[in-house]
């Protein structure tokens, strides 16, 4: 008689997911080799040279506008500097994320930086892509789209998870719409099993089973399923402001309403996953190993979503990065940790001025 757990281990075992790692430990000969340039570790930027204000929790969502890209409603949102000369910087979210992730992270970091935070194809309040296209080729096309509609590059690029894939793709392809780059945890090839993931993500990569699930995950109240993903998320949960929890169910409200809700967080994760058998010039290991522009890779040690055991090896991989490995954080440092995430990405920006002041490129 088969017990729950093997059952369990059989689904998992035929999945995409366990055959993508059959595939992946196949074709391991074909893979870059592990770059061996030293490690180095992020100074976060003084309290002397950039005065942080403290992260205000009653700052609302910024205001958002909907931007026609070809056939895409895209929902952006705004930080606008004080500061007439700030160069400007986009925010990528991460997988069933939205713009509003990056509420406070801009908000920081608007005395130097005039953000603006995209809801990507399919999630917040944007509407799908073209021919329901949620590959992460596709999601790069069309940031690069945005970036030149826009007349915004270069910017300052920063990607949390899928969006830190997303961002891999657009710097290693379009060097000149990218000033400096920013990795906070990003979901880099690995198909390990998580300890602490979500036991349903799995499932939603099973062919016939997809949907399914997703409607069993419609029928949980928003407030629970909002709190099921910060446990995911956050390292601490109990810290997460109850306006900022009461936003992101009202937000998951709307997201419902929306038809193609659940098909872009399905055909999303399975592009994530399609990503990590990508190997060769079209790896994100190899996009990584082409970037030009100085770069910083923020870590959760206590993610569960992509192992922290990743992050010295995305260091290594990018020609110019360091790397900040922040303790007691989860997968979202920029919600949990905005304060840190701030000061590595003004490090950053002192360390670009550096490098282009001892060029003759000027400040």
């Amino acid at each position: 008689m088969k017990t729950a757990s093997m059952v369990r281990g059989r689904i998992l075992l035929d999945s995409p997911l366990a055959q993508s790692r059959r595939v992946l430990q196949a074709g391991r000969g074909r893979l870059l080799p592990r770059p061996s340039r030293p490690l180095r570790t992020e100074t976060l930027a003084g309290a002397a040279d950039y005065r942080l204000a403290a992260p205000d929790s009653t700052r609302v969502p910024w205001p958002a506008t909907e931007v026609r890209l070809g056939e895409v409603a895209l929902n952006v949102r705004h930080t606008p500097s004080a500061n007439p000369d700030a160069p400007p910087a986009l925010y990528l979210h991460g997988l069933s994320g939205a713009s509003t992730n990056f509420t406070d992270l801009a908000d920081l970091l608007s005395p130097w930086l005039d953000g603006q935070a995209l809801d990507l194809p399919g999630f917040g309040r944007s509407g799908p892509p073209p021919r329901r296209d949620y590959s992460i080729p596709a999601q790069s096309r069309l940031v690069i789209a945005y970036l030149e509609q826009s007349g915004r590059g270069p910017v300052h690029l920063v990607g949390n998870s899928m969006g830190g894939t997303i961002a891999i793709q657009v710097a290693a392809n379009r060097p000149d719409l990218v000033r400096t780059l920013t990795l906070v945890s990003p979901a880099v090839p690995d198909l390990r099993p998580k300890k602490g993931s979500d036991r349903m993500m799995p499932l939603l990569l099973v062919p016939g089973l997809g949907y399914r699930v997703l409607d069993r995950l419609d029928q949980i109240p928003p407030e629970r399923r909002v709190r099921a993903l910060i446990e995911l998320c956050f390292a601490h949960p109990e810290r997460v402001p109850a306006n900022r929890l009461a936003e992101a169910v009202a937000e998951l409200e709307i997201r419902r309403g929306y038809p193609w809700s659940g098909e872009a967080l399905l055909r999303s994760l399975r592009a994530v996953v399609r990503s990590y058998l990508t190997l060769g010039p079209r790896s994100s290991w190899y996009a990584l190993s082409q970037i030009q522009a100085p770069a910083v890779v923020v870590w959760g040690q206590l993610d569960r979503l992509v192992d922290v055991a990743n992050a010295p090896r995305v260091a290594r991989t990018l020609p110019d990065a360091s790397l900040l490995v922040l303790p007691d954080i989860g997968h979202t440092a920029q919600l949990e940790d905005p304060v840190s995430t701030a000061r590595a990405i003004l490090a950053l920006l002192a360390r670009a001025n550096d490098a282009h002041r001892e060029a003759g490129v000027g400040s």
